[in-house]
């Protein structure tokens, strides 16, 4: 389950980064604080994620038995926040309420934030294997 939880936060990453690095594209001109605005929301997000992921880790270890369905690698508080955040940036960006800077500069941090959170469930992953061998 560990390794699903990475891949899933690995697709999220190219996903969300992807569209960060759009609107980056479209901004005429990119002034130097929207790269320290985007540090800081991968800063904030960061240590959201960090932590997250290691109570998800014990979540999934703490799991009896050999068969565990895979959609458990979330609990339903994460499934409902996930909906939420995908549901709510689409509909912002659709909106057009959002200027593309603030995307760019959120989406670019939201999404590195995501691939460090995606590589940690990896290296969580790897050391089970290690430890269980």
């Amino acid at each position: 389950m560990l390794a699903i939880a990475g891949c899933i936060w690995l697709i999220a990453w190219f996903n969300v980064a992807r569209l960060g690095i759009i609107a980056y594209e479209e901004i005429l001109q990119i002034k130097p604080y929207y790269i320290v605005l985007s540090l800081a929301v991968f800063c904030a997000f960061g240590l959201m994620f960090f932590s997250m992921s290691f109570k998800h880790k014990k979540r999934i270890n703490g799991y009896e038995g050999d068969y565990r369905p895979f959609w458990n690698f979330f609990d339903l508080k994460a499934y409902v926040i996930m909906i939420v955040m995908i549901g709510g940036g689409i509909g912002l960006r659709y909106s057009g309420l959002i200027p593309d800077e603030c995307v760019a500069m959120f989406y670019t941090g939201l999404g590195c934030a995501l691939s460090l959170a995606g590589i940690l469930f990896w290296i969580m992953f790897f050391m089970s294997l290690k430890k269980a061998n």
